[in-house]
């Protein structure tokens, strides 16, 4: 910083440190404005969601372990059913975690098994018409 020897130059460096701080306010209340609007539910959801379509990756996880669950699930409701016995029970819920587990570690084993039996079926629709 210089030297300022005169009232002039007072007045003129309180003026451009004056203007810097109007520039730098103005600059700021931009960044809270665009941060407030960043931090909107609805933003946060959208750019959640667009995040999730750019990431394959995440979203063949995400819809591995939906099926998983998803199987799991009806494999439980299907072998238990609305039976009181608790072994059955038991047996229900290993059988769930266990093909939810075999499931989600080997989504490309079950869809290429969803491609055989899709093929065979409309295969079969074909052959018979």
């Amino acid at each position: 910083m210089q030297i300022i020897n005169t009232s002039k130059e007072l007045k003129d460096a309180i003026k451009l440190l004056e203007d810097r701080q109007s520039i730098q306010g103005a600059e700021l209340k931009g960044q809270f404005f665009e941060i407030i609007e960043s931090i909107r539910p609805v933003n946060l959801i959208r750019s959640t969601f667009s995040r999730l379509r750019s990431s394959p990756d995440l979203m063949g996880g995400m819809l591995s372990t939906t099926v998983g669950l998803a199987a799991g699930y009806l494999s439980n409701k299907t072998l238990v059913g609305s039976s009181a016995n608790l072994l059955k029970k038991l047996l229900g819920t290993v059988l769930q975690f266990g093909i939810t587990t075999m499931i989600v570690k080997n989504p490309e084993a079950v869809k290429s098994l969803g491609h055989i039996i899709l093929h065979r079926l409309f295969n079969k629709k074909e052959t018979g018409s």
